[in-house]
């Protein structure tokens, strides 16, 4: 099954042819979608000379949810220089609550965490607003057993000054763990509230002549405490439909992270791409969803592009549309693969059995020191320890029994069991606070 709204703009004939969370305030719903002409952004209007701008983007999200009841759109947070952090609810025939969500499947959208990478926002607002306002069969059925969410502008106050990382110079794509910024706050509210069993991360990179030029490149989670389940689904994913697909459309693929030989394809260097827990699609391996980052090639691809921008911007914009078709497909088309990838990792969870990694990757082993084989039942916090990490426990959406003290104690018996030693060893690189393990949890 192949889904695809149909696409209202010039992207489909100039360029393909050849997200209640923690905050919720004031969504904005409406009347059924029969609007005859749907909005447009600022990037379709100028055929992509520009980006769409800030007030655009306000402007177009308010017009779709006011004229779609399928639309629902809630600020989730507030960036250090006052922008809102948005996620748009879709599903027919009305947009999801959490717990209508988890009735099917849910597609969690995260769109230019980097504010210098601008192509994946531009395919979010698109793809929600055909979602919007598509009538076909298809689409309506699609809707109806899955629920998408979008976050569209995940690091606005970078994508208004054209910077990787936010406000602060932070890249939010680092912050998945600490939670030290609204914008990976405001996404990790999302993902507990809403428990996404796919998180599709949109990013651009650029070129590196000759080893590393594909028109996409993707990657699962590489993190070793993923799901067996979870990684495999993950993996056939991004290999199987959005590569796959890329190339159908006309588009090269590679594997992200991977320098690879011109003359053989084999890999010859591995450049980015580890199992870090705090980069968002291993984050979202560990939270049981199929994580899967996308990167467009920024770098202009023919001498057309090099002397017009805009054929460069459309290309990119329409290389993301088409990994995000395929990303629907598979999740119209593995609703049942993924509800029983998610509920077995879950289940592990609650077991309680089995080692923890501080470090290594699919691709790579850890070493001796970055392996718990017998992991402790549990850690405890002392009051000031609870004080300081209890919001960032609470938006993981870790279980935590608080003690009369004002401490707490964590068990590893729980869903996210994995994620509790990496949060809260001492050994692990990038722990909250060093909590003491206890070999006997009352």
């Amino acid at each position: 099954m192949r889904i695809r709204a149909p696409r209202l703009t010039v992207l489909r004939t100039a360029t393909l042819a050849a997200c209640a969370a923690a905050v919720v305030l004031a969504p904005l719903t409406g009347p059924p979608a029969e609007a005859a002409n749907p909005p447009r952004t600022g990037f379709e209007e100028s055929d992509g000379t520009r980006w769409t701008g800030e007030q655009e983007e306000a402007e177009f999200l308010a017009t779709v949810a006011e004229d779609s009841e399928r639309v629902a759109v809630d600020r989730i947070g507030t960036t250090e220089q006052g922008r809102p952090l948005n996620l748009v609810r879709i599903g027919a025939p009305r947009p999801p609550t959490p717990a209508e969500a988890a009735r099917g499947s849910v597609v969690l959208l995260i769109c230019s965490q980097h504010g210098d990478e601008p192509a994946g926002r531009e395919a979010c607002l698109t793809s929600l607003r055909d979602l919007a306002y598509a009538k076909d069969a298809e689409t309506r059925r699609f809707l109806a057993r899955n629920s998408v969410l979008v976050v569209p502008s995940a690091n606005p106050d970078g994508r208004a000054a054209d910077t990787r990382g936010n406000a602060d110079g932070v890249d939010v794509n680092r912050d998945h763990v600490a939670l030290e910024t609204a914008e990976g706050r405001a996404m990790a509210a999302v993902i507990r509230d809403y428990r996404p069993d796919v998180v599709h991360d949109l990013h651009e990179f650029d070129a590196t002549e000759p080893y590393y030029v594909k028109d996409v490149l993707a990657l699962w989670p590489r993190n070793l405490n993923t799901h067996d389940a979870v990684h495999r689904e993950a993996r056939h994913l991004t290999e199987d439909h959005v590569r796959a697909g890329v190339e159908e459309a006309g588009y090269s693929s590679g594997v992200y992270g991977i320098w690879t030989d011109p003359q053989t394809g084999e890999p010859i260097r591995q450049v980015a791409g580890d199992g870090q827990e705090r980069i968002l699609r291993n984050t979202a391996g560990l939270k049981h969803a199929a994580g899967l980052l996308v990167e467009t090639r920024i770098t202009a691809l023919t001498d057309d592009e090099r002397g017009n921008p805009a054929a460069n911007h459309r290309r990119r914009v329409a290389s993301q549309l088409t990994a995000l078709d395929a990303t629907f497909a598979y999740a119209a088309d593995h609703r049942g693969r993924l509800a029983t990838a998610t509920a077995a990792a879950r289940a592990r969870g609650l077991a309680d059995t089995g080692p923890v990694y501080l470090g290594g990757a699919d691709n790579e082993p850890p070493a001796p020191g970055q392996i718990i084989d017998d992991p402790p039942c549990g850690y405890e916090l002392d009051a000031a320890q609870y004080d300081a990490v209890g919001d960032e426990l609470a938006l993981h959406g870790i279980e935590v029994r608080e003690r009369p003290d004002g401490g707490a104690l964590v068990k590893l018996r729980q869903p996210l069991r994995a994620l509790v030693p990496l949060l809260l060893d001492q050994r692990a690189v990038y722990e909250l606070t060093d909590g003491r393990p206890l070999e006997r949890c009352r």
